[in-house]
């Protein structure tokens, strides 16, 4: 491969070699110019026109500078790091507007072994949408693309699935989404809420009965594990289950059999299984109230759910799709409202939101919705940390930037990238911060 900006190799034509091709895709220099592309990327992200010689994050991202830098994982920087493929989810400018993309890209060696450019194959994402769709999960800040990323990995696979998360933060679309993208796609999904079983139920819902195997059965009765099967089996707050009833889901997940209640027949099941829960199961482990070798069964591979709080740069388009649902095309949000909502913590995420906007556009008697159409705890003043409320006057601006930090670092525990481009650093002089921190606590 020819050196950065100079061209494909001697003897290659990369533009023909690209068009057999079908999805978009592109080759880029070490200087993240574009060498060559087929016609499905400038269809799709060029309306048509020429992009050879310019910078791929200025035509698919509208960007001044390289993705990484403006908080996206770039794939072309791991690809040179580690020498191997590799895969990132993006959000893409199109003329149909922004779209999640996954880009997989590969190293381009020359005679010597050396990379000299990057091919990038581009497909689109069904898990999400980073415009207004009323089906999908909407967004397009860090923290909920790296989510969407773990989703369009795992989707295909038949790994189990733990969603974590607050309630209200769409643990149940996003369990949709991956049995979409799953080769279980045509099967059933099957949903299941956990929370507030009893023990006949439970075995009842889940398991199927046979005519009067208890009071009430009048006729045999299938339940959801049949039902999925070859589908996905979700069941939602999966650490609601009493520690009673865990051993039964634990023998179903270890032997794929089950008995309906009131039959000694055993039956044989396939289904895909996702769960979710807004508890902590280590911590209900620790305590008893969960079974070990059931979480080990469940959480293959877990995925964090950000609330909205952490995402506060997509509540524009949030507010957008919610009013599309409700049929609220027509309100507008005046900016002050916006910036109450923007300065609020919503405790119950987009499910809070959805009601919140529901109650707004029936109080506002015209086209836009005002302040005062909120509920009041909307307009009070976001929490934040008690340091910088004490009444003990002025203090050393240093003392208190650290008092931020470790306030800002507990709300984002588990992304320190997410973490810093929020607080408007960069990963290193957060990792600064952060070893001062933990140098001053007790």
């Amino acid at each position: 491969m020819a050196a950065a900006g100079t061209g494909p190799p001697h003897g290659v034509q990369l533009p023909s070699v690209l068009e057999f091709l079908s999805e978009p895709a592109i080759v880029i220099g070490e200087d993240y110019r574009i060498v060559a592309a087929n016609d499905a990327y400038r269809e799709r992200f060029a309306g048509g026109e020429t992009v050879r010689g310019r910078l791929c994050y200025e035509v698919s991202h509208h960007f001044p500078s390289p993705c990484d830098e403006l908080g996206e994982r770039c794939p072309i920087l791991t690809c040179r790091q580690t020498g191997e493929a590799t895969q990132a989810l993006h959000v893409h400018h199109t003329p149909r507007g922004e779209e999640h993309h996954v880009v997989t890209t590969h190293p381009l060696r020359d005679a010597a072994g050396e990379i000299h450019a990057y091919l990038e194959v581009i497909r689109p994402s069904a898990i999400a949408a980073a415009g207004d769709e009323r089906e999908r999960l909407v967004g397009r800040a860090p923290v909920f693309n790296r989510m969407l990323e773990l989703a369009a990995r795992v989707a295909p696979s038949d790994t189990p699935v733990l969603l974590l998360g607050e309630s209200g933060t769409g643990k149940e679309l996003l369990a949709r989404a991956v049995h979409a993208r799953s080769a279980r796609a045509r099967g059933n999904f099957v949903p299941l809420d956990c929370s507030g079983l009893s023990e006949t139920l439970f075995e009842s819902e889940l398991f199927g009965h046979e005519k009067g195997a208890f009071t009430g059965a009048s006729q045999s009765h299938q339940g959801l594990v049949e039902a999925s099967r070859g589908g996905t089996l979700f069941l939602d707050e999966v650490g609601d289950i009493p520690l009673s009833l865990q051993v039964k889901l634990l023998r179903l997940l270890e032997t794929g059999t089950f008995r309906r209640v009131g039959s000694a027949e055993r039956r044989e099941v396939d289904f895909r299984l996702v769960c979710a829960t807004h508890r902590d199961l280590q911590e209900m482990i620790d305590e008893g109230a969960f079974r070990q070798d059931l979480y080990y069964r469940i959480s293959a591979f877990p995925i964090r759910l950000p609330p909205l709080r952490e995402r506060l740069e997509d509540l524009p388009l949030i507010i957008s799709h919610l009013q599309r649902r409700l049929g609220l095309e027509a309100k507008t949000i005046h900016r002050e409202a916006l910036a109450a909502l923007e300065a609020y913590h919503f405790p119950g995420n987009v499910r809070e939101l959805l009601n919140v906007l529901s109650r707004a556009s029936l109080l506002a008697d015209g086209d836009t919705i005002l302040p005062e159409h909120l509920p009041d705890e909307c307009l009070r003043p976001a929490p934040g940390p008690r340091e910088m409320r004490a009444a003990d006057g002025v203090r050393p601006l240093a003392e208190i930037e650290l008092q931020y930090v470790r306030w800002a670092a507990a709300r984002i525990p588990d992304d320190r990238r997410v973490l810093a481009s929020r607080l408007g650093l960069s990963e290193r002089s957060l990792y600064r911060k952060l070893s001062r921190l933990r140098a001053v606590e007790p």
